[in-house]
């Protein structure tokens, strides 16, 4: 590639899209502290309350997360009895995620918590902005990337 049309790491779309998730997920996860909530976790709650239980490759792809990860973060969610991980109802080799009483109670305690993080990170960028971000960001999710050979 000659160097004039030659790309530096200041344009990488992947670091600054990594670099800004980092820096906002460090304000949702103080603002989320209080609760016992990391923001991975409550994006977890919050799909199961809202699509109801999901087997593990479902909730890993509403979330664009691989599912080794989620299971990861799960794990936590599980010990403290906020989910119930079991057998598949129309495939019995399938796990689903079940959000309990507890987990209801624990995600509606965060909600509070989270709609603070919410206009702390919209009063600081701008509304009109925070909008068009999440527009964008919405977009890109859904945007099939993957390599092709």
């Amino acid at each position: 590639m000659p160097s004039s049309t030659r790309v530096g790491i200041q344009e990488c779309n992947c670091l600054a899209v990594r670099q800004a998730a980092r820096r906002i997920t460090q304000l949702y996860d103080q603002y989320l502290a209080p609760a016992g909530l990391r923001t991975t976790q409550f994006a977890i709650l919050a799909k199961l309350k809202r699509l109801g239980p999901l087997t593990i490759n479902a909730l890993a792809n509403e979330l664009v997360m691989d599912r080794t990860t989620l299971g990861r973060t799960m794990l936590p969610l599980e010990r403290d009895g906020l989910i119930t991980v079991k057998d598949g109802t129309s495939d019995r080799r399938s796990k689903e995620l079940h959000l309990t009483q507890a987990g209801t109670e624990r995600l509606r305690a965060a909600r509070k918590l989270w709609s603070d993080a919410q206009v702390r990170f919209e009063a600081v960028f701008g509304a009109e902005r925070a909008l068009s971000l999440r527009n964008e960001l919405t977009a890109v999710a859904s945007t099939e990337l993957e390599v092709t050979k």
